[in-house]
C-alpha cells in the first residue's frame, strides 16, 4: 500500500540519518575537539592536555546532552575545550587561533576522506559509498557552521581578535542570547541555505584537489 511505502521510505531515510550523525558524533567531533588542545598546547596553554583533552577518545568530548541532540535532530555540542588564555603570548590571537583549529581539523580530515573515498568507492557497496559520502558532507557542514562569526561558535574568536578589547567584553556579554537567536534560526530553516551554499563551496574545492584520483 502507498500508505506502508512512505513509512519504510520514512523509515530508512531517519535510520540513515541516525547512523550518519553517531559516525559524525564519535569520528568527527573528537577529531575537532582533539584539534582545539593540541593547538592551544603547542602555543603555551597545556590546561587541555592536561585535563586529558588532547584524545581522540570520543567519551571525554561528547556532553550527554548535547550528544543526544546532535543523533536526534542534527544540532547538538560537545564538551567546551577549557582554555586559559592568559597562557598565551596574545589572548586574544591565541584563543582565535585555537578555536580555529577546530573548523581547520575538519576541512583537513574531509579532504583525506574525499580522497580514500574516490579510491575506494568502485569496491564499495551502494550503501556503503553513500553513507561515507554524507559523512564527509556533514564534516564539511560542521566545520561551516563552526566558523559562523557568533559566539561562542569558532569563527566568533576571529572576529573578536580584530575588535578592540571593549567591544570584545561587551559581545561576549551576550554570548548566550546571541547563541539562543542562532538556534532559533537553525531550527527555522533561515540558515539553510547559506550554509548549504557555503559548504558546497568547501565541497567543491576539495573535490578540485582530489580531482586526480577521479
Amino acid at each position: 500500500m502507498p500508505g506502508e511505502e512512505f513509512l519504510i521510505l520514512f523509515y530508512n531515510t531517519y535510520v540513515l540519518e541516525i547512523l550518519v550523525r553517531a559516525i559524525v558524533l564519535v569520528a568527527v567531533i573528537p577529531i575537532h575537539e582533539c584539534a582545539h588542545g593540541l593547538v592551544a598546547s603547542w602555543m603555551g596553554d597545556h590546561t587541555a592536555r592536561d585535563l586529558g583533552r588532547t584524545t581522540l577518545n570520543p567519551l571525554v568530548h561528547l556532553d550527554p546532552v548535547g550528544s543526544t541532540m546532535l543523533v536526534l535532530t542534527g544540532l547538538g555540542w560537545a564538551k567546551p575545550v577549557p582554555v586559559d588564555t592568559r597562557n598565551f603570548r596574545s589572548p586574544k590571537w591565541g584563543m582565535a587561533i585555537t578555536a580555529l583549529a577546530g573548523p581547520a581539523a575538519n576541512i583537513l580530515l574531509a579532504l583525506f576522506a574525499l580522497a580514500v573515498f574516490k579510491i575506494a568507492a568502485p569496491w564499495l557497496p551502494t550503501a556503503a559509498v553513500f553513507i561515507f559520502y554524507i559523512v564527509i558532507e556533514n564534516t564539511v557542514y560542521l566545520a561551516v557552521f563552526n566558523m559562523i562569526p557568533i559566539p561562542p561558535l569558532d569563527g566568533s574568536r576571529l572576529l573578536t581578535a580584530l575588535l578592540p578589547y571593549r567591544a570584545y567584553y561587551a559581545l561576549m556579554r551576550y554570548e548566550r542570547v546571541i547563541m539562543a537567536v542562532l538556534m532559533i534560526a537553525l531550527f527555522s530553516g533561515v540558515l539553510s541555505f547559506p550554509l548549504g551554499a557555503a559548504s558546497n563551496a568547501v565541497l567543491g574545492v576539495l573535490d578540485a584537489l582530489t580531482g586526480f584520483l577521479g
